[in-house]
């Protein structure tokens, strides 16, 4: 096994040979360095068993790598879904089948995943889901529409959760099912966002075929992996990618006022220092939350901290950059040389307090399960869901 001071070194080398492109890198840079990082030994399959396509490291090598990273520009963006969601997920709960017909792509990044909950009528409350999972012969039969589901319009695969058995209460008989994206009885229709990007989508099944072994875990659990993979979203989120102290949002806002000549504005500077300490705070948190994954332990609702966090940033960063920049911080010109990159981020930080659950669902999770406050009171405790009045039932 790899020294990590060696393995440092090699981790080095490689992202110093990969080319640096010129503002956020496209899709095609984004697959071409996954690919090059798993040929090398690097990248997103470090801790994962050579078998299934990873390098077949320790945590602790994946811990280096992150930390490797995070001095270079960032190159996975839109991966964050499909390697830290859906990967922890196929190797915690998929068959070793599975593993080795889907994890060495997913890795590469040849294969993009992307995760299915939320539906009309069951955003935040995702157990009140109703798209159907009819098993028939050898066949699972899926029916029903997802909503805001990430990348779906570039994914060839997807994890999705559906009600099988609507005679049990709402948490229990839903399962997870592994879902080609490109196959016939799928529709997706990109929703188009204030910024310009259509990077949500609205996704329609309709008699979708798909194998009985693509049932991922056992059947039943749905909810258990919904769960968890939604702990993984939030650290995957929160958390970010690397393994020390980063504060991207405040690296921004520098730029935005070095720029704009508001660098030495005495309010603008003690703003950006807020930003700059709640970012070291965050990554304080998201440090303690990789060491627990690095123990061998799933994310716990801890990684709602680190989301909730990220959001509140976000909001106080697109204030802050309001005041530098003023309306052009929302607007810009058709010939700007950097085609608004600055503005659409901006834009973009609406959605971090909806995705990966709102922020009002990050605080009902501290509040129950980190601080241990009573819940609030449920209704529906002990009714069947076929007799609840949720989404189109009522």
């Amino acid at each position: 096994m790899d020294d990590l001071n060696d393995f440092r070194q090699r981790c080095i080398d490689f992202m110093g040979s990969r080319p640096t492109p010129l503002g956020a890198p496209t899709f095609d840079e984004s697959c071409a360095f996954h690919a090059a990082a798993s040929a090398a030994g690097v990248g997103a399959g470090v801790p994962y068993p050579t078998e299934f396509g990873g390098a077949g490291l320790t945590n602790a090598h994946d811990k280096v790598w992150r930390e490797v990273k995070e001095n270079y520009p960032v190159m996975e963006s839109e991966f964050v879904i499909s390697h830290g969601m859906c990967l922890p997920m196929m190797n915690d709960h998929g068959t070793d089948e599975q593993k080795r017909r889907f994890m060495p792509d997913l890795i590469s990044g040849k294969t993009l995943w992307c995760q299915m909950f939320s539906e009309p009528g069951a955003g935040s409350d995702v157990a009140s889901l109703q798209t159907k999972a009819e098993l028939d012969g050898d066949e699972w039969i899926i029916n029903g529409q997802k909503v805001w589901t990430t990348l779906a319009h570039k994914s060839q695969y997807g994890l999705c959760v559906a009600r099988n058995d609507a005679d049990q209460v709402k948490h229990a008989g839903l399962s997870m099912f592994i879902l080609d994206m490109q196959a016939p009885g799928v529709e997706i229709r990109p929703i188009n966002q204030i910024n310009g990007e259509s990077h949500f989508n609205e996704v329609f099944f309709t008699d979708l075929a798909i194998p009985k072994d693509w049932l991922l875990g056992e059947l039943n659990t749905g909810w258990k992996l919904a769960t968890a993979m939604l702990m993984y979203e939030r650290v995957a989120i929160g958390a970010g990618g690397g393994g020390g102290i980063n504060r991207p949002m405040y690296d921004q806002l520098h730029n935005y006022a070095t720029a704009s000549g508001t660098i030495d504005n005495p309010v603008i500077r003690d703003q950006m220092m807020q930003v700059y300490s709640m970012e070291t705070t965050k990554a304080l948190i998201a440090m303690r939350t990789r060491a627990e994954m690095k123990a061998g332990n799933t994310p716990g609702p801890g990684g709602s901290l680190g989301k909730l966090y990220g959001s509140v940033i976000a909001w106080r960063m697109r204030e802050i950059a309001l005041q530098i920049a003023g309306m052009s911080s929302v607007a810009w010109a058709d010939d700007d040389p950097h085609g608004g990159s600055a503005q659409s981020l901006t834009l973009r930080s609406f959605a971090s307090g909806i995705a990966g659950g709102t922020d009002e669902i990050q605080r009902n999770i501290i509040g129950d399960r980190v601080l241990g406050l009573p819940r609030e009171p449920a209704v529906d405790k002990g009714v069947p869901f076929r007799n609840l009045k949720v989404g189109t039932q009522a």
